[in-house]
């Protein structure tokens, strides 16, 4: 999320925009799990707080971030806390919450309800977020996610030829709603939300620090950060990292999907062909198009060493396109909605600040912090 945004995050239409374009959590129950003992007896300290709104909305070190302590809300399924921003030209304010299982991240609009019918639900959007009178809003059916104490439907506002759709949780007792983010905040629920089974990877099963890569094969600052991974960044840690690369082509782009579909074939026909495949890819981000994107893909899987007609097939056949969509249902989960996004060791980072401030949040990780 750009400063901007997290200056806005209590407007309402803020909100709202919030909540309609960053589609965070679809429902998946697999990883659900329990809410576990660990580190619940403990409020996250402010620093902690902090650090997570710096990771998560890229902002960068030379803007002032502050927190307060930890409080209860009046919201009996959260703790409180007021993050104010500093850019050195005026301060911003932002309520944020934590669950009380200390397992989610809440910032946005949070409205109390009675027992949860669409029609009250209604009623508390369009009064949290200053709908127009005259625009339709629309909620759908609630369903699980794999936050265990959050439902979630889809919303609809439709104002004249304006058509926005987002969603909206309520707590599992149905006495709160939230219109804004719900992201996953204690680092091991992060880390049971990731499937790292039968992945594309490079280093150790076993290495100190994981590291999770969710790209976009026609982003440039992808292409910049896989050239920094093989030229500087796996010659310095060796064997102390793995990276798991995980496929979360943008809809903006106009042939990341197909790149990874193909990616994904070179990894189901020969694992070992799979990273220089992805390098050949990125870089030549300049020479692939919409229009040519088959033809310059089978040029460049002859290079990596792929048989010819075996990615031809896998490619028209989409036979990797599950493994893709696995990839995407994931990362909505984990809140991801730009690339490159990391997760280092339960850490969740967007973007890459600088070379070496990536290579700090590494070494922190070695260092257990």
């Amino acid at each position: 999320m750009p400063r901007s945004k997290l200056r806005k995050a209590d407007a309402a239409w803020c909100a709202l925009f919030i909540a309609m374009t960053c589609s965070c959590l679809l429902g998946d129950t697999r990883h659900a799990g329990g809410a576990g003992k660990a580190g619940v007896s403990e409020l996250p300290a402010p620093a902690s707080i902090v650090q997570y709104v710096r990771d998560r909305f890229e902002i960068p070190e030379k803007v002032k971030l502050d927190a307060e302590p930890l409080r209860r809300s009046s919201y009996p399924q959260f703790y409180q806390t007021v993050v104010t921003l500093d850019d050195g030209k005026q301060k911003q304010t932002s309520n944020v919450y934590i669950t009380n299982d200390r397992l989610c991240f809440v910032m946005g609009n949070i409205f109390a309800l009675t027992g949860a019918s669409n029609e009250e639900i209604t009623r508390s959007l369009r009064d949290a977020a200053k709908v127009p009178p005259a625009a339709e809003v629309t909620v759908g059916t609630f369903k699980e996610t794999p936050f265990l104490d959050f439902r979630k439907a889809t919303v609809t506002v439709k104002d004249g030829s304006k058509v926005q759709t987002g969603g909206v949780f309520v707590t599992r007792d149905g006495r709160t709603g939230i219109l804004g983010l719900v992201l996953p905040f204690r680092r091991d629920f992060v880390e049971r939300l990731i499937n790292t089974q039968g992945q594309p990877s490079v280093g150790p099963a076993h290495a100190r620090v994981t590291i999770v890569e969710y790209a976009d094969l026609e982003c440039p600052s992808c292409a910049y950060f896989h050239k920094f991974l093989e030229s500087e960044f796996l010659p310095k840690y060796g064997r102390k990292v793995r990276i798991i690369f995980k496929e979360f082509p943008l809809p903006s782009h106009e042939w990341s999907a197909t790149a990874a579909v193909a990616n994904e074939c070179a990894y189901l026909m020969n694992p070992s062909k799979f990273l220089n495949y992805r390098t050949l890819i990125f870089g030549n981000q300049g020479t692939i198009s919409a229009a040519n994107v088959r033809e310059r893909l089978m040029s460049l899987g002859d290079q990596a060493g792929l048989k010819h007609a075996g990615l031809a097939a896998c490619l028209d056949a989409q036979a990797s396109q599950e493994r893709i969509e696995a990839c995407k249902r994931e990362a909505e989960n984990l809140g991801v909605n730009k690339t490159p996004t990391f997760c280092i060791n339960g850490r969740i980072v967007v973007g890459v600040p600088s070379t070496a401030g990536f290579c700090k949040v590494v070494d922190e990780a070695l260092a257990g912090k």
